[in-house]
């Protein structure tokens, strides 16, 4: 059969936004919808995919899958599409998915396309370029289409219902059985992550030095956000890569981003320009984000930001 597998990225115990929100593209596109769940002791995750649309859900439960690493994911996902005959494979953006979408494009002889934005129903994808300044379409010449959406792309979209669940055969290659997870690096800021946030405080060179990152944490916390950072902050070694928001970073659409220290750069405005609402403070008036910012504040944000902390704060207690 032809038909649509999403791969549903999940973290600890929860399936990433991200993934959900493919996943509901793919529902909405009237396709023939599958998810698959990897790791181990995911059958759980599985069954309560069905609720955001999936008809049927494979899992692939099994100890040696526990360790997020891209190889096995290769090996489970090109089976399964052998043997159910998929010829549509959707992944959310992040760095495992682009392991694995890679991966699965060499084993299949498949093409990838990523960074997408949008999908129609007769395989013709939208991605950004030149900057976001434009949206090219693009397509698949082989017979398995495998694509990456663009983090924040779509939301996910809870149904109600309830999905079938099978059981993915699990046959690694011995190869992929060579790399072994000594260590995994955990999230160094409290909250959600800035994919999944509704609020992000972002803090750019204008904090001054990493210390001052404090200030951003303080008012992300108080917000109930998360925080996130420039590339200039990252190259410096300010802030975790992780935390990047930008054009080589990540792709993010809160409800409220607010900008501290940040100028405003192309290359930091295609990763935040699709948030509901964006507060920029800045001592310099002529800094570009304000001209795509909803709300600017010039000003010293060393002496606005605690008092906004100490006005949140007040206002929640």
């Amino acid at each position: 059969m032809a038909g649509t597998l999403v791969f549903l990225e999940h973290h600890e115990d929860t399936i990433q936004k991200g993934s959900l929100g493919v996943l509901a593209k793919a529902v909405q596109m009237g396709a023939d919808v599958a998810g698959v769940v990897i790791g181990s002791g995911v059958r759980g995750l599985a069954e309560s995919a069905g609720r955001f649309g999936a008809a049927t859900v494979f899992v692939a439960d099994d100890e040696r899958l526990a360790p997020p690493l891209p190889q096995t994911r290769v090996d489970v996902l090109a089976k399964l599409v052998r043997d159910e005959g998929f010829d549509t494979v959707l992944f959310a953006q992040s760095v495992l998915a682009a392991d694995v979408a890679a991966g699965l494009a060499a084993r299949l002889d498949a093409g990838l396309n990523w960074d997408l934005v949008d999908l129609s129903t007769d395989a013709v994808g939208k991605r950004p370029a030149l900057a976001d300044s434009v949206v090219v379409d693009v397509g698949w010449s082989s017979d398995v289409k495998l694509a990456v959406f663009r983090s924040g792309t779509f939301d996910a979209n809870e149904t109600g219902g309830t999905a079938e669940v099978k059981d993915a055969a699990v046959e690694l290659e011995d190869f992929s059985t060579q790399a072994e997870m000594v260590e995994q690096a955990h999230a160094e800021q409290q909250g959600p992550s800035i994919e999944d946030a509704e609020v992000i405080v972002a803090g750019g060179r204008g904090l001054g030095e990493p210390e001052k990152f404090a200030l951003a944490e303080e008012l992300a916390q108080a917000l109930g956000g998360a925080v996130a950072a420039t590339r200039a902050v990252v190259d410096a070694g300010w802030y975790p890569y992780s935390a990047q928001v930008g054009q080589t970073g990540k792709t993010v659409s809160p409800k409220l981003y607010v900008a501290l220290g940040i100028s405003g750069a192309i290359q930091h405005k295609v990763g935040m320009q699709g948030s509901n609402v964006i507060v920029a403070i800045n001592k310099d008036p002529n800094a570009p984000i304000f001209e795509f910012s909803d709300l600017g504040v010039v000003g010293d944000l060393h002496a606005i930001v605690p008092k906004l902390i100490e006005l949140v704060r007040a206002r929640k207690s």
